[in-house]
């Protein structure tokens, strides 16, 4: 009879459950046991199969994750509004919704709304134990820190390209590919996800790619294509919001999330 480490229940946390070895069987991403099946284990740790929560995008969580044992706000849904408001809102300056010029107005939100709130829910997705949403958030919040100071006389930054605002453009591009690579590598952490996060991520991905693309050609087209992908990201962005925020208790319309397939699994032959 073998033990293993168990986070089962609220009321029982840490209880180790036996198991038999001949009752377990192996999968390649996690592995089942009892007599009826109503385990699953992950790693060194055993739950019962209602504990585990589906990858949720109002979570920022990818895969099968044990639900958190710190009884904490959901930080996600605010990180995820943060990053999209300023999405929604850049969008619509590329689309051409203010004929191309960024309104002082904007570059409070691109440091208050998008940067220091959305850095902050990193900061709290790390006290809850969340990974991928730290790293997120946190990266993205320096982002638009970072955005919004182009465009504030006293950082100088605008003043250093006077002479030759095309090397500005030059230079915010080269930045954005960096972005477009590092969101893409987040793409990659997603494909065990749910169709609606995977679907959010990847139209910020595109996103980045058009304005990269659009900044570093000058082509007017590209960029205004990168402001529409930017509006239709930020819309995918606030379903996971909501997702994040809807509970059966507070909404007649809570989403359901549909689970990308599992391509790890072959079928037996």
């Amino acid at each position: 009879m073998a033990s293993i480490n168990s986070t089962v229940s609220n009321d029982s946390y840490s209880k180790p459950i036996p198991i038999h070895d001949e009752e377990l069987k192996i999968h390649k991403t996690c592995s089942i046991a009892g007599p009826g099946n109503e385990f699953v284990i992950i790693g060194d740790n055993k739950y019962y199969r209602h504990e585990l929560m589906q990858a949720f995008g109002g979570t920022f969580t990818s895969g099968l994750t044990p639900y958190p044992k710190r009884q904490i706000a959901n930080a996600p849904a605010l990180g995820l509004f943060a990053t999209h408001m300023n999405i929604f809102v850049l969008g619509l300056i590329f689309a051409g919704a203010t004929g191309g010029s960024i309104p002082n107005a904007a570059v409070g939100l691109f440091i208050f709304v998008g940067g220091l709130l959305q850095f902050l829910a990193g900061v709290w997705c790390m006290v809850g134990g969340n990974t991928l949403g730290a790293t997120a958030f946190t990266s993205y919040g320096a982002f638009w820190l970072s955005f919004g100071a182009i465009f504030i006389p006293g950082f100088g930054i605008g003043a250093a390209y006077a002479d030759d605002p095309e090397q500005l453009n030059q230079g915010i591009g080269l930045i954005s590919v960096g972005w477009a690579i590092f969101t893409t590598m987040l793409l990659a952490c997603l494909f065990k996800s749910t169709l609606s996060f995977f679907w959010t991520v990847l139209t910020l991905d595109l996103t980045i790619i058009l304005l990269a693309a659009g900044f570093l050609s000058g082509s007017p087209k590209v960029m205004k294509a990168g402001g529409i992908m930017g509006v239709i990201n930020a819309f995918a962005g606030w379903f996971e919001t909501y997702a994040g925020i809807a509970t059966k208790q507070n909404s007649y319309l809570v989403p359901k999330e549909i689970p990308l397939p599992d391509l790890s699994r072959k079928s037996k032959k």
